[in-house]
C-alpha cells in the first residue's frame, strides 16, 4: 500500500511554508510585508513602576550597571541570535549609536540566555560592534517584562525607563528616529 504524498505531514508543512513565503514576498514587492512583520509598538512605561536594577556581565566579563549610566540616554535592546527580527534590527541600532554618541546615547544589547558558543557562531556570521550584555538566566528580561523579542527599552538621563518598543524597528527611519530625536531636541 502506498501513501498519498499530499497526506504526508512533512510535505503539507513544506507546501504551507512555501505558500506563506510567496504571499509575504508578494505583499512587499519582493521584500517583507507589513503582514509578515508587524510595525513596532511603542509602549509607555507604567507610571509609578520603578525601573528595575540592572547589573549584567558584558561580553568581556566586566560588570555593567544601569545605575552607573545616569546622565546618559540608554537604549537596552533585548535580543537572541535565533530571532530573525532581532538580527535584522541590529544594524540600525549600530547606526543609531553612532548618530547620537556625541549626545550621550548608549546602546546596549542584552542577549537572552545564550551560550558562549552560540554567541561566537553569531559573531562569525554577523559581526556586532555594540556591547553585548549577558542575561544568562533570563532574570533581566523577566524584571523588565520582556516576553517578545526583540524588545527595546529607552531609559532617560534620570535612570527611569521612558518607553519600550516591542518588535523589530528600523532605528534610522520614522517613527523610531522621531522617538529618539525627541529625547535630544532640547539639548
Amino acid at each position: 500500500m502506498t501513501r498519498d504524498s499530499t497526506r504526508s505531514p512533512v510535505l503539507r508543512r513544506r507546501a504551507w511554508a512555501a505558500a506563506l513565503g510567496a504571499l509575504c514576498a508578494l505583499g512587499a514587492g519582493g521584500g517583507r510585508s507589513a503582514w509578515a512583520q508587524p510595525a513596532p509598538q511603542k509602549r509607555p512605561w507604567a507610571k509609578g513602576v520603578p525601573t528595575p536594577a540592572l547589573q549584567l556581565p558584558d561580553d568581556a566579563g566586566r560588570t555593567w550597571r544601569l545605575a552607573d549610566q545616569r546622565g546618559q540616554v540608554v537604549v537596552l535592546n533585548f535580543w537572541a541570535s535565533w530571532c530573525e527580527p532581532c538580527r535584522a534590527e541590529l544594524p540600525s541600532l549600530e547606526l543609531l549609536a553612532v548618530r547620537h554618541e556625541a549626545q550621550g546615547l548608549r546602546v546596549m544589547t542584552v542577549n537572552f540566555r545564550e551560550t558562549d558558543a552560540a554567541l561566537r557562531r553569531f559573531a562569525e556570521r554577523q559581526p556586532l560592534s555594540l556591547p553585548i550584555l549577558r542575561d544568562v538566566d533570563g532574570a533581566a528580561a523577566r524584571a523588565f517584562g520582556v516576553r517578545i523579542f526583540p524588545t527595546t527599552l529607552v531609559v532617560g538621563r534620570d535612570g527611569r525607563v521612558l518607553f519600550s518598543v516591542v518588535g523589530e524597528a528600523d532605528w534610522t527611519a520614522d517613527p523610531a528616529r522621531g522617538w529618539i530625536g525627541a529625547l535630544f531636541a532640547g539639548r
